[in-house]
């Protein structure tokens, strides 16, 4: 059993947690929790065992040399927290990992064993989906959750989504069956131009997660970056007309859904965050662990490995199997429907090659997806796309 020493009391702590997989496509969700631990300094105390959730021909491990001595990284969940300071200082426990293989409902109780010696307060999950969304606009972010009162008093959806769903769904549901408060952040990235990194879409998610947590995020060289990834994309788009004439085909259907909605919530927003972007001292504060070394708050009593004290196990019904999915999710209609006219989607791991390539395929289903968005998920949902093909690659395929 593993003790959390050194750990101080965490002031209204939050968990934000990401996955690569099924549910980050374009990376956009992982990279953003990577880019909060490495703005904010956090420092890994915390490591779930990978033996018993991954499938190593699946997800291998890799390795490599250190000092010319070789050593081996295995995929896992890793834990980090991290102190942000300022004139209303709030602490973060990041998540960050992949899609376990096997044994979800372990993984969740785990992940909630840690939630609740912490004094989490709220968690927060990120993720990503393809949709029929133009690269030229904003990217479409959609809050979802599955409680009613949450939904209600932080302007979310309540999820209504039905289908196949990923590891960002069963955890949203086992957090609502424990009575943690839990919120979904989806993110929607043209399926035309899947393929990782995507900037753009990472700078929406951190931009609505600090709308969402009231915390002032720092963007390093994100916007730029998301800049010169929209570039890179118009000039690809540039060099095929009918790539291009599906872009302005997109962008006429995002136009024509997002017209009745100029409207105040959106610029009031905007405006509350750049306000808090003007607020002295609300930069980030030092990270609980110093830099290297081993964590000072992690002793391990049994031998290296990173276990909290388990709670007590729900029962089956706590986390329901993904036959009965909650999450967003909002990916579909709510998460990319409204705003980028459907959400046909194909799989993180099923995106297409590149831009140009795929644009064109993207080109013959766009007009289908625009009616049928309506209570669909499309190819891929919020929950995550339809599972590929057989041999389609991906970190962790269902």
């Amino acid at each position: 059993m593993i003790e959390l020493e050194g750990v101080p009391e965490l002031i209204d702590p939050v968990m934000v947690a990401a996955f690569e997989g099924w549910n980050d496509a374009g990376d956009a969700a992982s990279t953003a929790v990577a880019h909060l631990d490495r703005e904010w300094k956090g420092e890994v105390f915390a490591a779930l065992d990978a033996e018993d959730y991954y499938d190593f021909q699946v997800n291998r491990p890799t390795v490599f040399l250190e000092n010319g001595v070789r050593k081996i990284t295995w995929p896992t969940t890793r834990l980090s927290v991290v102190r942000v300071g300022g004139d209303k200082p709030r602490d973060l426990v990041l998540v960050r990992g992949i899609e376990p293989s096997m044994r979800w409902r372990s993984f969740c109780n785990e992940l909630l064993a840690f939630a609740h010696e912490l004094g989490v307060e709220m968690v927060v999950i990120l993720g990503a989906l393809l949709g029929d969304t133009p690269h030229t606009r904003p990217v479409p972010v959609s809050g979802v959750t599955s409680d009613p009162d949450l939904a209600r008093t932080m302007d979310l959806e309540e999820t209504r989504y039905e289908g196949p769903t990923g590891i960002v769904g069963i955890l949203q549901e086992a957090c609502t069956h424990a009575g943690v408060p839990a919120v979904s952040l989806w993110a929607a990235v043209p399926h035309y131009v899947s393929q990782p990194p995507n900037p753009k879409a990472t700078l929406a998610l951190l931009n609505r997660l600090e709308d969402l947590i009231g915390l002032r995020i720092p963007l390093g060289e994100l916007p730029e970056d998301a800049r010169a990834w929209q570039v890179g994309v118009d000039q690809l788009a540039a060099e095929d007309s009918e790539v291009a004439e599906y872009v302005q085909t997109l962008e006429e259907a995002r136009d024509t859904a997002e017209l009745p909605e100029a409207s105040g919530d959106a610029i009031a927003r905007e405006f509350e965050r750049y306000l808090r972007r003007r607020e002295p001292g609300s930069g980030p504060g030092p990270g609980l662990a110093t830099e290297g070394g081993d964590s000072p708050f992690l002793r391990d009593a049994g031998g290296g490995r990173t276990k909290p004290p388990k709670p007590e196990q729900p029962g089956p019904e706590a986390v329901p199997g993904a036959e009965t999915p909650p999450a967003p999710e909002a990916a579909g209609p709510e998460a990319a429907g409204s705003d980028a006219a459907g959400s046909e989607a194909a799989g993180p791991e099923a995106a297409g090659s590149d831009a140009a390539g795929s644009a064109a395929t993207g080109s013959e289903q766009g007009g289908s997806s625009s009616r049928e968005a309506d209570g669909r998920e499309g190819r891929g949902g919020p929950e995550g796309p339809e599972p590929p093909p057989e041999g389609a690659g991906g970190d962790a395929e269902k």
